[in-house]
Order: C-alpha cells, then sequence, then structure tokens
C-alpha cells in the first residue's frame, strides 16, 4: 500500500508536534495499538528528522510517516532524505510541491480559498489540506466539491470526536488530528501515553 492509499484507507493522520525525539517511539505505539498508523512529524519539532528516522526504522512497513509544517523545498528534501513517505505545508509553496513529485512522494499543500485549492490541484497536489478547517467547518468541504469534485481534501485544524463523522461525510478523505489526539502541552509520561492510546481508538471507533 503506497502513501496515498495508506491515508485515504486509514483516514486519520496523527499530527505529531513538539515532541522529544526521545518519546516519539512510545508515543507511536501508543498510537498503534490504538489502531492509527499515519503519523506527521511536524518540522518545528526538535530534531524532527531523527523522529521520522526512527519511526521509519522502529515500525518500517507498519506505518506511513511524513513531514509536517513544512515551510520551503530545502525542508522537504531533508525530511525525504531520511523517508518522509508524504509532505504537509500548512500553506502553498509551487517550489515545494514541485520538488516533493519529483522525487516520487505525497504532496499535501495547505489551502483554504477555491483559488488557492485550485492552484495547489494544478501545480501537482496529490491532497489539499484544508487549513485551519474549523474557520469554514464540515460543511465546506462540501461546498467546495461541488465546484472541485476531482480535488480531495484533508481538514486540519480543530477537529475532534464531535464533528470529524461530520468532515467525512461530507466529502472529507481523511482528517488530520492535532491537540486532540496527541496533546503537546503536557508531559509524555506513562498515563499519558495511556491516554493517547484510548483517544486513539475512540477515534477509530467513531469513523468505523
Amino acid at each position: 500500500m503506497n502513501a496515498l492509499q495508506s491515508i485515504k484507507s486509514n483516514k486519520l493522520v496523527a499530527v505529531i508536534r513538539n515532541v522529544k525525539e526521545s518519546d516519539v517511539i512510545s508515543i507511536g505505539e501508543a498510537l498503534i495499538e490504538g489502531g492509527i498508523k499515519v503519523f506527521e512529524i511536524t518540522a518545528d519539532s526538535p530534531s524532527f528528522l531523527s523522529s521520522i528516522g526512527k519511526i521509519k526504522s522502529e515500525f518500517g512497513a507498519d506505518v506511513t510517516v511524513g513531514a509536517g509544517t513544512v515551510l520551503d523545498s530545502e525542508t522537504a528534501k531533508s525530511a525525504i532524505n531520511v523517508g518522509a513517505e508524504f509532505i504537509f505545508s500548512p500553506t502553498i509553496n509551487i517550489n515545494t510541491i514541485k520538488l516533493t513529485k519529483r522525487y516520487g512522494v505525497l504532496s499535501i499543500p495547505g489551502a483554504m480559498t477555491p483559488t488557492e485549492i485550485l492552484t495547489a490541484y494544478e501545480h501537482g497536489a496529490d491532497l489539499i489540506k484544508v487549513f485551519p478547517a474549523n474557520i469554514m467547518g464540515p460543511k465546506f468541504i462540501k461546498d467546495i466539491h461541488a465546484p472541485l469534485p476531482q480535488v480531495s481534501l484533508i481538514p486540519t485544524g480543530g477537529v475532534n470526536l464531535n464533528n470529524i463523522q461530520e468532515y467525512l461525510n461530507n466529502g472529507a478523505v481523511a482528517v488530520g488530528l492535532g491537540n486532540s489526539l496527541v496533546n503537546t502541552n503536557v508531559n509524555i509520561n506513562n498515563n499519558e501515553l495511556l491516554e493517547i492510546n484510548n483517544r486513539a481508538k475512540q477515534y477509530v471507533k467513531k469513523i468505523s
């Protein structure tokens, strides 16, 4: 299963932001045991390249892992070099899209307006990250698909247990889950790992 198939099949992308490299494997284990197998390690995390490499080495084909919050093509190339299977960005950077596609990796830039979404798609984006999704809400996904049914959308930002099914029902192919899944504002100890595992199970059950 390639990265695109994995994201569309699993529907849940865990956004792992600002976590220590030493915690990334234990977080990954908690998520996998809970049923979530697609991980986005954000580029503003400490040692994010090492974290991507660690996840690839530890879990191999059991997970799909990529880089997030990628703002430029140089960062994208560094992430691809350590095994990132997709590149998430909060905005549209044409050079980043081109470089990502040049190396056969999934390109997922962030966009909001119809013009931005179509611009990203026309420049080769495989999926579009609708960000921040909570500004427009789930119905926005359906409204965008009326004129642009060919574009696959991943809402990120404000997606939670209460609204995830509505986003999917309105046509999202997957969703990005941030602090509602992996809360980076708390210490990653055994209790928090149990909470991450429990939240993962809740999300998987919600969309089953």
